[in-house]
């Protein structure tokens, strides 16, 4: 690829006016919230951030003033035992008749395979 020494400073000048532009741009943006650096700009990267000792501490101690606050809610100390809840939502007559229709449904399904084979 050859190129003639006008092209070639014209790609130049037409690069610094494109960053020329970028910078500018950056610098509206700069001011709104929300709005992310220049991708040219600041370090590189995108690795986890980390936060100070204190701020860990802070958001435990709030962590920990909400979970007071839920087992006050609650009425009662950590070790007291849940009302133990009934399982299964079925009396001995209900599965009775879930019973009996499972059965009916079985014979129909083998009387059905009968006439087919």
């Amino acid at each position: 690829m050859d190129f003639s020494l006008a092209a070639l400073e014209q790609a130049v000048s037409i690069r610094r006016q494109i960053a020329a532009l970028e910078k500018r741009l950056g610098a509206l943006l700069a001011g709104r919230t929300g709005a992310s650096k220049p991708s040219g700009s600041g370090k590189g990267g995108g690795g986890r951030r980390r936060l100070s000792a204190a701020a860990r501490a802070k958001i435990a101690a709030a962590a920990r003033a909400r979970w007071a606050r839920v087992r006050a809610g609650r009425g009662g100390a950590k070790g007291k035992p849940k009302a133990s809840r009934k399982k299964g939502g079925l009396s001995a007559a209900g599965r009775k008749k879930l019973s009996d229709m499972m059965k009916a449904r079985w014979a129909a399904r083998r009387k059905a395979q009968g006439k087919r084979r």
